[in-house]
């Protein structure tokens, strides 16, 4: 069963609960796995590819924003070789809610910067929900001057609802920091490469 389910997803999760318990019974008899396993996973497969081809607006929000969505560091972890996390902004502090670091993606060496949730309240509230503060900004700016310094490719994941929009944020002049990044990232050299991999919010 789902850890997590959207409301939207609950004919999904009523087939998988079918097979689930097909599957257990069928082991705990000691007897061969019905056909209407078979028969139940290519409904869930077809009712899958129906239910996310009509989503609404609303429901695409959503499903950007799902808990079991893999985030930045999943990725890294996933297809990254031998990253080297790389802290703070040398100015204020190591802002969690921005990841960033040396690794190799296949044969090329990569500078890798993305925004990262929690999958808790404990991880959630020390990466702040995935809304940058200004040294978040400053963090990834840092970054990315090393990877030009270097000829190095920028890949970054960006998932996040938006900037932090408090008062320490507005202190430390977060508009500022959005704005030198967007101008030093034309200036850069280097390719770089955006992935959105669940939302886009502002900043």
């Amino acid at each position: 069963m789902a850890a997590y389910t959207l409301p939207f997803e609950k004919p999904l999760l009523d087939l998988q609960n079918k097979i689930e318990e097909l599957r257990n019974f069928s082991k705990g008899q000691g007897i061969d796995e019905p056909q209407d396993v078979a028969r139940l996973e290519a409904e869930l497969a077809e009712t899958r590819r129906d239910l996310y081809a009509r989503l609404t607006p609303w429901q695409k929000v959503m499903v950007a924003r799902h808990p079991r969505r893999p985030y930045t560091r999943d990725y890294i972890a996933a297809f990254v070789k031998d990253f080297s996390e790389l802290h703070g902004d040398r100015l204020i502090s190591d802002d969690q809610s921005i990841v960033g670091g040396l690794g190799w993606i296949g044969d090329h060496a990569v500078m890798v910067i993305g925004t990262q949730k929690g999958r808790d309240t404990k991880s959630n509230l020390a990466c702040n929900f995935g809304c940058p503060f200004p040294e978040g900004y400053r963090k990834a700016l840092r970054l990315m001057r090393l990877a030009a310094k270097f000829n190095v490719p920028i890949v970054t994941f960006i998932d996040t609802p938006g900037a932090f929009p408090g008062l320490v944020s507005e202190e430390r002049h977060i508009a500022e920091a959005i704005a030198v990044n967007l101008r030093e990232m034309f200036r850069f050299p280097v390719p770089i490469v955006a992935v959105v991999i669940g939302e886009g919010g502002s900043g």
